[in-house]
């Protein structure tokens, strides 16, 4: 029943509240819809922070949709074999992981220990920053650390077709059975940030400034007494 619940129940509802909340916070609390920068407080420390943790985050994300969203045969068929794909996986991964981990270590003390960013921050941005940072650190270490010690391991025969599975609605909570433990927390992690998403500031990633290009130009005047 824990198996049934944590790899088949807990996922669809996660999913299902990262919908059903971004769409009624859109057309209710559209307002919300912010970063809600904390910059004017104190700006070093952030600009570090963001950069490390956006520079990682973009090819971590793009390592996880290719490992988890592509059929590993897909990849054989185009030339992309074992050995290849490990040395994507685990070295090039691992670096960019450590840079975000890197850079969320900086945010999240930044939140936590400026007395003036934390009094800013709800009680949701501090749980969100805690989530981010032990997300991308069980990531870290599961490739780090659980692939050394487990080299028999291969998650594309296990979590990625559980994945996949679920999105056909033909899950098999049984491959997710043998995977180990730093592994299913890093997916349990994700899937609860999932959930909390809609009621955070983490909307902002979906408010791309696309017409910052083509809009007009504002014209400042000094005003004369």
């Amino acid at each position: 029943m824990l198996n049934q619940f944590l790899w088949v129940i807990l996922p669809y509802i996660c999913m299902a509240t990262f919908i059903i909340g971004h769409i009624a916070r859109y057309r209710f609390d559209k307002l919300s819809w912010t970063a809600k920068s904390s910059e004017f407080i104190e700006k070093k420390q952030l600009k570090w922070g963001s950069i490390l943790f956006h520079l990682g985050i973009v090819p971590v994300i793009m390592g996880h949709f290719v490992g988890l969203v592509i059929p590993a045969s897909w990849l054989e068929a185009l030339g992309v074999n074992d050995h290849l794909y490990h040395i994507g996986a685990v070295y090039i991964g691992s670096v960019f992981g450590i840079i975000t981990l890197i850079g969320m270590l900086l945010l999240t003390a930044r939140r936590l220990s400026i007395k003036n960013v934390r009094r800013l921050s709800s009680a949701l941005d501090i749980i969100v920053n805690i989530f981010l940072l032990l997300i991308v650190f069980m990531g870290c270490y599961a490739t780090i650390v659980t692939n050394a010690v487990t080299p028999t391991f291969d998650y594309r025969e296990t979590i990625s077709i559980w994945f996949r599975n679920l999105f056909v609605f033909s899950p098999n909570a049984d491959l997710m059975v043998q995977v180990p433990i730093a592994f299913k927390m890093h997916i349990l992690l994700g899937f609860a940030i999932f959930a909390l998403w809609p009621f955070t500031r983490l909307v902002h990633v979906w408010s791309v400034p696309f017409t910052y290009a083509s809009r007009s130009y504002i014209v400042y005047r000094k005003h004369k007494v």
